[in-house]
């Protein structure tokens, strides 16, 4: 493993929870929490969807920042990327669904480089 791109997709990985906390929270999470025309069983549970991934992009850095100062845990990068990369598609096709660029939705493109880089961390040597 490459401990340089480990590092990267760890600036990365907090990047996306930069976005996502302090961009992402007064455009998205602020005005879902004052949609009244939503059942308040979806509005609450979007709302906590909405810090599941606060967590764990936090945690996603963190756990990048580990293996980079611990290169003996390539599983621990291998579970990242995957996940990573699922995000990214999942977040291209919620986009598609929508009738929306995927790349209006940042999620898509910023676990995309994430991923990227912690498969290139993994597979250099």
């Amino acid at each position: 493993m490459q401990a340089y791109f480990l590092w990267a997709a760890t600036v990365m990985s907090f990047i996306t929870f930069a976005v996502h906390t302090f961009i992402g929270g007064p455009v998205v999470a602020k005005p879902l929490l004052a949609n009244s025309d939503l059942p308040k069983a979806s509005k609450w549970l979007n709302y906590y969807t909405w810090h599941v991934t606060t967590v764990f992009t936090f945690f996603m850095g963190s756990a990048y920042a580990y293996v980079a100062l611990h290169p003996d845990r390539p599983e621990l990068v291998v579970f990242l990327t995957v996940v990573t990369a699922a995000f990214s598609l999942l977040s291209a096709v919620v986009a598609l669904k929508g009738n929306i660029n995927p790349f209006r939705f940042p999620s898509t493109s910023l676990f995309a480089t994430v991923s990227l880089l912690g498969l290139v961390g993994l597979l250099a040597g």
